[in-house]
C-alpha cells in the first residue's frame, strides 16, 4: 500500500510546503561546508512506524544525507532509544528535520495506539481494524502505521468493496419499493464473486433481513454490549460480525469479549497523538 512513489510524492510536497524558497535560517547561520550527525531519539516508549518515510524526507532534501534506521517498523522501543542516525551537510539535515519528524511522529503515534488496542483484545479472536477516517492524502501512511501496530486495514477506498450503510438502504428501499432483503439480493446479483458485501445495521430487528440476502459481513453499529452478545448469537457464524461505534481503549476489551470478529475504530487515525520523538545533533 505504501509505495515508494506515494512516499516520494507526499514527502516532496511537504518539503516544498515547509521550505518553498529554502531554509533562510540555516543558510544564514550555518556555514555551507559544515556537516552534522544527528540521532532520532525517543522521548517516550512506543511502537515505531515510518522509518522509510523519515529517510525519504532527509534524502529528498539532499541526496548527500545518509540515513541509518536502527529499528524496523513494528518494533517496540523505550524512552532514550536511538531509532535512526542521520549524517550529512548540516544545512540540509536541519532543513529536512521538521518534515521528517512530522511523518515519523504521527505514524509512530498511530502504531503505538494501535498496539495498545491490540494488546487489550489479545485474549480474544477479534481483529482491530481502521476506518476511512484518515488525513486526506495520507491514508496509505496512516494505514501502514496501523499494520505496524499489529492492527488490520478495512477497505482502502470506496472502490474496494460494497458497504451499505443506513443512508444507502434508506434511499435504495424508498426508490425501488423493495424490502431490504430483496434490494440486497438484487445488489448481490450484480456483484463479482470477488467483491465483498458488508451491510451496517443499528437495530436488532434488521439483522435477519440482512442475513437473508447472504451478506459477507454485518456491522453492528453502536450496539450495547448486551446487544452485541445477542447479535453474535443471532448471526451464529452466517457472516463476519463487525462492531463499530464508541470504540476506545476503555471499551475495546469488553466489546471483544462479546464474541465479535472485527472491531473497527476511527480513533486509531483521527484522534491519535503524535509520539514525542526528537532529532538530536551529536556534539563531539
Amino acid at each position: 500500500m505504501l509505495t515508494r512513489q506515494l512516499i516520494h510524492t507526499a514527502v516532496q510536497a511537504a518539503l516544498v510546503e515547509d521550505a518553498p524558497w529554502g531554509d533562510v535560517t540555516s543558510q544564514l547561520l550555518i556555514p555551507e561546508a559544515a556537516s552534522a550527525t544527528a540521532r532520532l531519539v525517543a522521548r517516550e516508549p512506543g511502537t515505531f512506524a515510518g522509518g522509510e518515510v523519515f529517510a525519504a524526507a532527509m534524502t529528498l532534501t539532499d541526496p548527500a544525507i545518509e540515513v541509518t534506521i536502527h529499528v524496523p517498523d513494528g518494533a517496540a522501543f523505550e524512552a532514550g532509544d536511538a531509532l535512526a542516525t542521520v549524517s550529512g551537510p548540516a544545512r540540509s539535515v536541519l532543513q529536512g528535520e521538521r518534515v521528517a519528524l512530522n511523518f515519523v511522529q504521527r505514524m509512530s503515534g498511530i502504531a503505538t495506539l494501535t498496539a495498545a488496542f491490540v494488546a487489550e483484545v489479545a485474549h480474544t479472536s477479534a481483529r482491530i481494524v481502521d476506518t476511512r477516517k484518515t488525513t486526506p492524502g495520507l491514508r496509505a501512511f496512516e494505514r501502514h502505521a496501523v499494520r505496524a501496530g499489529g492492527g488490520h486495514n478495512h477497505r482502502y477506498s470506496l472502490s474496494d468493496a460494497v458497504m451499505a450503510k443506513d443512508n444507502h438502504l434508506a434511499v435504495l428501499t424508498a426508490q425501488t419499493g423493495l424490502s431490504v432483503t430483496d434490494a440486497l439480493l438484487r445488489v448481490r446479483e450484480q456483484l463479482s464473486h470477488t467483491t465483498h458485501l458488508e451491510v451496517e445495521v443499528d437495530r436488532m430487528d434488521q439483522i435477519e433481513p440482512v442475513l437473508a440476502a447472504g451478506v459477507d459481513t454485518i456491522m453492528l453499529d453502536n450496539f450495547t454490549l448486551d446487544e452485541l452478545r445477542e447479535g453474535v448469537a443471532l448471526v451464529a457464524g452466517r457472516a463476519i460480525v463487525e462492531a463499530s461505534g464508541n470504540v476506545g481503549l476503555a471499551t475495546v476489551r469488553s466489546i471483544a469479549e462479546t464474541g465479535v470478529d472485527v472491531i473497527s475504530s476511527g480513533a486509531l487515525t483521527h484522534s491519535v497523538r503524535s509520539l514525542d520523538l526528537g532529532l538530536d545533533v551529536v556534539v563531539e
